[in-house]
């Protein structure tokens, strides 16, 4: 519903402005002027932020992400048919929402961190079509324990889990970033792009 009401919000506005620049009469009385005012502040502005809206709400799916062909290879390994491989498990397990699995494990969960993230996505479009990236890719910094907290924190199987509580300074060193979820021997099995060619897939939904 929200595409088609800024379809018609766009279609409004351009009529409303077609209307002042070719029959700029219309202006003349204070109604007229009024009318101007709305025509080419008021809607524009309107336009222009359900726009924006839909963009960003479109810009948060999966195949938003896997729709560049550098990106092509990540989302195949949604798809590996191994339990070890942390985006697979947590993509075919629907830990994380299918439709938005990217965005739920790659943006920063702090204040303006979906901001940042759009940022970094428009900097993406710049490399997509004016540099030649070549993969593997890599993260612009660290991956922060704080994005699987966002969801993991609280739950059961977290926080009461073997490897998790066999030493007490392993909690607290995972809750406060000392310690990766991603070291080497925990959740280490990442995308692992380049050994795709290596295993076999899940061929369910």
């Amino acid at each position: 519903m929200s595409v088609l009401v800024t379809y018609a919000v766009l279609i409004i506005t351009i009529a409303v402005i077609a209307i002042v620049v070719l029959a700029p009469a219309v202006t003349a009385s204070r109604g007229g002027k009024i009318f101007a005012f709305v025509a080419l502040f008021i809607f524009p502005a309107l336009a222009v932020a359900l726009g924006y809206q839909q963009h960003m709400d479109r810009s948060k799916e999966t195949s938003f992400c896997l729709s560049c062909h550098l990106m092509e290879p990540y989302g195949r390994s949604l798809r590996v048919d191994d339990p070890t491989w942390l985006p697979a498990a947590h993509y075919q397990n629907h830990r994380v929402p299918q439709d938005e699995a990217c965005y739920t494990c790659h943006t920063d969960y702090v204040m303006y961190g979906s901001i940042k993230s759009k940022w970094r996505g428009l900097h993406h479009v710049y490399a997509q079509y004016f540099k030649s990236p070549k993969p593997p890719l890599h993260l612009y910094q660290p991956f922060n324990n704080r994005e699987c907290l966002h969801c993991h924190l609280g739950a059961r199987s977290f926080e009461q889990g073997t490897t998790h509580t066999a030493d007490p300074e392993i909690m607290a060193d995972i809750k406060s970033n000392k310690m990766s979820c991603l070291t080497s021997g925990c959740h280490d099995q990442v995308h692992n792009t380049t050994k795709l060619n290596e295993v076999k897939f899940w061929e369910g939904q």
